[in-house]
């Protein structure tokens, strides 16, 4: 069964609109949970759009485990990582003027930089993904880092508007899935997926875990976490009982 991090950065965000103390996603990850979520996944970004330190510290209290920490290659959220102990750390690329993560971490390009947060993150005992492009040099160097986990970057699969462009993009990822299991790297996916374009995603072989937000925050939105949570699930696996 392929587990389902839910990431509350959003509901945060809602907050943060206002300043004010609510909704409280501290309260948001104890209604995922209770719908089904396997983990919950957050972003302490360093400008803290949306996450603050204190919903870190809070939920580090009261998750009892799957507490998934998104982080960039910087000193200051390193720090309090380390302090904080997540159940995984996922180092991730940061830029001030993106709405949302526009792409996979440049494990080639920035690899001491990336190399020193790793070792960072191990010498506390946090086990550790990089979210990276399908693209198979990067899967290669992650594995040269020794982390636990690579999450590949759905992006470009779910931002596809074509059937050939998704279809294309889908291959990608499953010929990188496929390539990062030869090198013994555990699989996780994300970004852009909602209920319909996840389907696809779960038939790829390996993937261990999914970390989904915006579609399901919008829809808790209309319907509830809870449900919301539930429907993702059902979308996770329906029709699709012997995948492995």
């Amino acid at each position: 069964m392929i587990r389902l991090g839910v990431n509350i950065d959003h509901v945060a965000t809602v907050r943060q609109a206002r300043r004010a103390k609510e909704p409280d996603p501290v309260a948001a990850a104890a209604l995922a949970l209770l719908g089904g979520a396997d983990g919950i996944t957050i972003h302490l970004r360093e400008d803290r759009r949306h996450i603050q330190d204190r919903d870190l510290l809070v939920l580090r209290e009261t998750i009892p485990t799957g507490l998934n920490l998104e982080l960039a290659c910087s000193d200051e959220i390193l720090t309090i990582a380390v302090r904080s102990k997540p159940d995984q750390a996922t180092l991730v690329p940061e830029k001030r003027q993106e709405l949302t993560t526009e792409g996979g971490l440049d494990v080639v390009g920035n690899y001491s930089q990336v190399e020193h947060s790793v070792r960072s993150l191990q010498q506390a005992g946090i086990p550790i993904a990089l979210f990276i492009d399908p693209d198979l040099r990067q899967v290669d160097a992650s594995r040269k880092l020794a982390v636990t986990a690579i999450e590949f970057h759905t992006g470009a699969y779910a931002e596809a508007v074509t059937p050939t462009g998704a279809a294309t993009n889908l291959q990608q990822l499953s010929k990188a899935a496929a390539h990062a299991l030869t090198l013994g790297l555990h699989v996780h996916m994300g970004h852009g997926l909602n209920y319909l374009n996840v389907k696809p995603i779960v038939r790829i072989r390996g993937v261990e875990e999914l970390n989904i937000g915006h579609s399901i925050v919008s829809r808790a939105v209309l319907v509830g976490m809870v449900q919301a949570v539930r429907d993702m699930k059902t979308a996770m696996t329906e029709h699709f009982p012997n995948k492995h």
